[in-house]
């Protein structure tokens, strides 16, 4: 009987530890769910994206579908990304910008081929333990760089679960993609050097995904992706 209660208690506790990232906040104000983020296919369940060849590893849609609505942001403006409920595991989180080619609708556009560069990613703090600042956070700071040019972009949120990342395929991948309409921009458009495509960008086996976080702890991490582009 009390093996029982402790299975339920068990199942109950995974389901919570997951998450998403369905919204953002705006001057102090939360948008509504999946209003300006384009619905991820975990929306009910808070599940993951366990393999890095998926499609759903691109914004976790395994059929590409647009957001209600694109916010209008002002390049060097920062909003926030936020999680539901919180981010639970450790792990680094990470955003890429993807800018939609003149002429073409965001809605319809998927963000397919080498268009994704990264604008952030987080690293731990070593010690005992490698600890991570976005750990039990509800959002997420993110910064449009000023010098990009305007137009429309998709901003991807990732963040790599890693406590059972030892071994092959046990990172788990939690991400969804806004629409962003960016005003105010410079000229600067982003090198090939950091531009990657989803599928395509990460390896199972990269540093970075396949890890053991816990033992040994180790005394470094390599942020799998492309080096982050900065104005």
């Amino acid at each position: 009987m009390v093996s029982g209660a402790l299975l339920v208690l068990s199942v109950a506790l995974g389901a919570t530890a997951h998450y998403t990232f369905p919204s953002l906040i705006v001057g102090g104000t939360k948008t509504g769910d999946w209003y300006h983020v384009r619905k991820a296919d975990n929306w009910q369940s808070n599940g993951f994206v366990g393999s890095v060849t998926s499609e759903q590893i691109r914004c976790f849609q395994a059929t590409s579908a647009p957001a209600q609505a694109t916010l209008n942001v002002t390049a060097g403006s920062t909003i926030n990304y936020a999680a539901a409920p919180n981010v639970y595991h450790p792990g680094p989180m990470a955003f890429y910008l993807a800018r939609v080619p003149d002429g073409e609708s965001i809605g319809s556009w998927k963000g397919e081929g080498a268009v994704w560069f990264k604008i952030y990613h987080e690293q731990p703090n070593f010690g005992a333990q490698l600890t991570w600042s976005s750990n039990g956070k509800g959002s997420f700071p993110v910064t449009i760089p000023k010098c990009i040019k305007s137009g429309n972009y998709l901003l991807r949120a990732e963040h790599i679960a890693l406590h059972s990342a030892s071994s092959v395929g046990g990172a788990q991948f939690y991400i969804s993609c806004a629409q962003l309409g960016v005003t105010g921009g410079g000229s600067t458009e982003p090198g090939d050097a950091y531009k990657v495509a989803f599928p395509g960008a990460y390896k199972a086996t990269d540093p970075g995904i396949q890890i053991n976080i816990n033992y040994p702890v180790p005394t470094s991490y390599k942020n799998p992706g492309p080096a982050v582009f900065s104005c």
